[in-house]
């Protein structure tokens, strides 16, 4: 019962926190969260530490992202753009 209504409630949070990302950008992370949401909530965990280190948004998640390279890369499967690797926009978009 309760698992339902927090996967429904993270899904709402999540549509709105990524509303100005393309499309297909928005549903492929919302894909991999309803794969994996335990990596997601270990990826938000260590950058909210981070934060409270000092360090801004960004910064955190630039520090923290790497570490979980390949598990994200696996939830992505072949949606993984190919040229050169995960390339991440300034922004936290993924470069294509």
């Amino acid at each position: 019962m309760f698992g339902k209504l927090k996967s429904f409630a993270t899904r709402k949070l999540m549509e709105r926190q990524l509303k100005d990302m393309p499309k297909e950008q928005r549903e492929l992370i919302m894909t991999m969260m309803e794969k994996d949401p335990k990596l997601f909530e270990t990826i938000a965990k260590e950058i909210d530490t981070e934060k409270k280190k000092g360090l801004t948004d960004m910064a955190a998640s630039m520090k923290v992202m790497p570490k979980y390279q390949a598990q994200l890369q696996q939830l992505l499967g072949n949606k993984m753009p190919q040229r050169g690797g995960t390339v991440f926009n300034p922004n936290g978009r993924i470069r294509r």
